[in-house]
């Protein structure tokens, strides 16, 4: 049987990754001084104006606007006209302390409250966490994310080293790839929306873009005569970022994991230290996903977690191997429940969560780096 399947990626200069980046950013700056900080930090984006927002408990004095305009300069935005510009927009910052409600959960668990043999933090929150792995490609992710994000990050790196000279820092790409008897066999369609300088010619974007983009990342074995371009295809992207469209921290989900060929429970990362299981326990369920397929357990595999706000241990664990498995699932949720401690501060420390790692996590997916902690393999 065949069929299609398609992922989509955003550049770093897409406004709700600008969103993001700001958001992470700002939790690095107070980890690098206060790894025990909790952040749970917000970003608006719109025209010409950053707005910052949450909740934030910590020793460290940081400069929130500093790193604001830090980070817009850093993604390439320094013109109010086209997009954004890191040196006249405006920056307001609305940040208060964490609930005492929610702390006094984090704190100390419920079952360290009634007296188990058990020291940790209780989660920061309710919630489901999904983590994937699949076969289709080296690093373990399905292949159209795995090219979707790839391509945007070519994109990103042409602008920067000036090898396609007028892009700007907006844009979206979207990879379509068929699969025969659930094996991708070939790319059918590619999408690629950039933001460019008004001057430039749309025949010449679309050459650059399919042979130093498109080509230098799509293996040849996987496009053919049929595969279809679609490059800027409404014919012009000038206006781009904050002043084309608002950004928001936390509306690329289904980008920063799988792109949406497993599921997802709803939380996004950016922006929340790791006693936020949201992010945590979603890296966690990557990593032993991926070590199931790593280790010929299964060629495919999903986890789910669900945690309940101030209590450590995780309420559920389920595991689905699409009937790829070669011993039972009941054996490998055994195995994960005797290799690892799944309480937030189990996941911290395994994970070495604790320090100023975030904002390389932010662009171009969550999952498929190798210098993660959570993509390293091991042996189950």
């Amino acid at each position: 049987m065949r069929k299609l399947f398609t992922s989509e990626s955003v550049t770093e200069g897409h406004p709700d990754k600008l969103c993001d980046y700001i958001s992470d950013s700002i939790l690095d700056a107070y980890l690098s001084e206060d790894k025990y900080a909790r952040v749970a930090c917000e970003t608006v984006a719109g025209k010409g104006e950053i707005y910052i927002t949450g909740e934030i408990s910590s020793m460290a004095e940081i400069n929130v606007e500093e790193i604001v305009r830090q980070t817009i300069k850093e993604i390439g935005y320094d013109n109010s006209n086209l997009d954004m510009d890191y040196r006249d927009c405006n920056v307001s910052v609305n940040i208060s302390k964490q609930s005492p409600d929610i702390a006094m959960g984090v704190d100390e668990s419920l079952e360290t409250k009634e007296g188990a043999d058990l020291i940790s933090e209780g989660a920061g929150d309710q919630g489901i966490m999904f983590g994937f792995a699949c076969d289709e490609t080296e690093e373990l992710m399905p292949l159209p994310i795995s090219l979707a994000h790839k391509l945007a990050r070519k994109l990103a790196e042409v602008r920067k080293q000036r090898i396609i000279d007028y892009l700007r820092p907006d844009g979206k790409v979207q990879v379509t790839v068929e699969y025969e008897d659930e094996r991708p066999i070939r790319v059918d369609t590619i999408v690629v929306s950039t933001q460019h300088n008004e001057d430039i010619d749309l025949e010449i974007l679309k050459k650059d873009i399919k042979e130093k983009v498109i080509k230098e990342v799509v293996p040849e074995g996987l496009l053919d005569e049929k595969t279809k371009y679609f490059i800027n295809p409404t014919g012009r992207f000038v206006i781009g970022g904050p002043l084309g469209d608002s950004g928001l921290t936390g509306r690329k989900i289904i980008v920063d994991t799988y792109g949406g060929y497993a599921r997802h429970g709803g939380g996004a990362f950016s922006g929340k230290d790791a006693t936020k299981v949201d992010r945590s326990a979603a890296y966690m369920a990557r990593f032993i996903a991926k070590n199931v397929v790593a280790n010929n357990l299964a060629k495919k595999c999903e986890i789910q977690f669900s945690y309940a706000i101030g209590v450590a241990k995780p309420v559920s664990i389920y595991i689905d191997t699409f009937g790829t498995n070669i011993i039972p699932e009941e054996e490998i949720v055994k195995k994960i429940y005797e290799k690892f401690d799944l309480t937030p501060r189990g996941i911290i420390n395994y994970l070495d969560l604790q320090k100023p790692i975030y904002k390389k996590t932010t662009n171009y997916g969550h999952f498929g780096k190798k210098e993660l902690n959570w993509e390293k393999v091991i042996t189950l």
